[in-house]
């Protein structure tokens, strides 16, 4: 009976230790808190009615038709009826709520665009209750990132900021910030993903965590476990409107480098390449004579650009960009937006099966909506049927104008057949096949007839005036 007993209790044991190491594992958040929640605040705001204003944040649909949309980006402010929001009415003052960080002790705070645009005072509370007002020192919309100052105060508690490029996949962090209006609420998880490109925005390498975040949490920071910064919370992935364990922080390295240039300028400045890129998929990459899908590819050099001067070229695959590779092509746009403008970088690309190298002088990015330019108009000639199962005409001279490119053939119709597989549509125009312009409809008859069989080829589309390359196997 006693051995019985002795061999259970052998048992027993190992799983106990077991038991003990993993909890003993597990890290204790408590310290941690206890530092930095004092520099955490909370930020609410007001805005005044204007007449003609949308009451959803500028956005081109009201705050029920917002919900009703089933899988979004969506930055996660307080909608009008909500414990954050102003009230149902569409006169009076809105007021909205979410979180922050001071990062300098003489006032300076980091939050999101979002959680400031538009409001006409901007009240900065810290949690030993105080209630300062702010200014807004500058915002940039493309980032999401806006600074604010607290006035006339000295010796306030600060954050320590840690460098996001240090973070690796797996490791824990933990976020400090004002969900549906409960101050100072922590959530913890692990980083899920780094370098994540959202298609709200191309030019920050988010970091992805399955950190608790929810409305309220925006703007605030996201904490490694030595008690520094290393993101801003700002968007998350939702079909119900709350937490779904997908969420996004700015990393902080692009943030600070954002700040600096609102604090002494008022302004963000941006490197420039001038590119339209697109992904390398496997069917792409066989086309280009790649042994696996990488790179960016350019689908389109704007006029004037420096990539244009650097003599870059619609079809070239983008591998390398000063040194570091690029394997999906959002890669690209944070290493360019962060190189400073007029510095030389050198590409590496693959063109026509070979691999060059070119230096480019970065230029400044555009303001948005200025980033295209027209390119120069040609001249055409008579409509084709090939046994793509497509029909090309000469490029009528005013879809010329309009798409602003030099040359192609306009698709008049489309049947079953490798065009259709391709996703070639009907009044696409084709500037490219097989890596081959093509500026007249005897351009495209040449091309279609040395085309090899069973073999993917790239065809270069312009449609609604973005181009794109598709792959097709005739």
């Amino acid at each position: 009976m006693v051995a019985a007993g002795l061999y259970l209790l052998c048992l027993l044991l190992p799983l106990s230790l077991a038991q003990s190491a993993s909890a003993g594992s597990l890290p204790d958040f408590t310290e941690l808190v206890e530092d930095n929640s004092s520099a955490v605040v909370n930020i609410s705001t007001t805005t005044e009615p204007k007449a003609g204003q949308n009451r959803s944040r500028g956005l081109p649909f009201d705050e029920r038709q917002l919900e009703q949309l089933p899988d979004f980006f969506r930055d996660f402010f307080g909608g009008p009826q909500s414990p954050f929001g102003g009230g149902p009415g569409g006169s009076a003052p809105r007021q909205s709520m979410g979180s922050g960080f001071i990062v300098s002790s003489d006032g300076y705070v980091l939050t999101n665009n979002h959680v400031v645009e538009g409001a006409d005072e901007i009240i900065v509370r810290l949690n030993d209750r105080r209630e300062l007002p702010a200014k807004l020192v500058g915002t940039d919309p493309r980032s999401d990132m806006a600074v604010l100052k607290i006035e006339n105060e000295k010796d306030l508690p600060v954050v320590q900021v840690g460098s996001s490029k240090e973070l690796k996949v797996g490791e824990w962090v933990l976020a400090i910030g004002s969900p549906f209006g409960f101050d100072y609420t922590v959530t913890a998880g692990i980083v899920s993903a780094i370098g994540r490109s959202l298609p709200s925005e191309n030019y920050v390498p988010f970091i992805q965590t399955d950190v608790a975040i929810n409305p309220g949490n925006s703007g605030g920071p996201l904490f490694n476990l030595d008690g520094e910064v290393v993101g801003i919370n700002s968007q998350i992935y939702t079909r119900s409107g709350g937490f779904m364990g997908v969420s996004f922080a700015i990393p902080i390295d692009d943030a600070m480098n954002v700040f600096r240039q609102l604090r002494d300028k008022g302004t963000v400045s941006r490197g420039w390449l001038g590119v339209l890129i697109q992904e390398v998929n496997r069917d792409l990459a066989e086309s280009f004579g790649l042994k696996r899908p990488r790179g960016a590819l350019v689908a389109e050099v704007m006029s004037g650009s420096p990539a244009e001067e650097a003599g870059l070229k619609a079809g070239d695959i983008v591998l390398e960009y000063d040194g570091e590779d690029i394997i999906l092509s959002s890669d690209l746009p944070p290493m360019v937006g962060r190189t400073p403008i007029g510095e030389t970088a050198t590409l590496e690309i693959m063109r026509e099966g070979k691999q060059i190298s070119l230096d480019v002088e970065i230029g400044k990015l555009p303001e948005e909506g200025q980033e295209r330019a027209s390119a120069p108009a040609s001249g055409d000639s008579g409509p084709s049927s090939a046994p793509l199962g497509m029909t090309v005409e000469p490029l009528p001279d005013d879809v010329r104008d309009s798409l602003g490119v030099s040359g192609g053939v306009l698709v008049s119709d489309i049947a079953q057949g490798p065009a259709m597989d391709a996703g070639i549509r009907p009044r696409d125009v084709i500037t490219e096949l097989n890596r081959r312009p093509i500026n007249s409809v005897e351009d495209f008859r040449e091309t279609v007839a040395s085309l090899p069989e069973d073999s993917a080829v790239s065809v270069r589309v312009v449609r609604q005036g973005r181009a794109i390359y598709l792959v097709m196997k005739p």
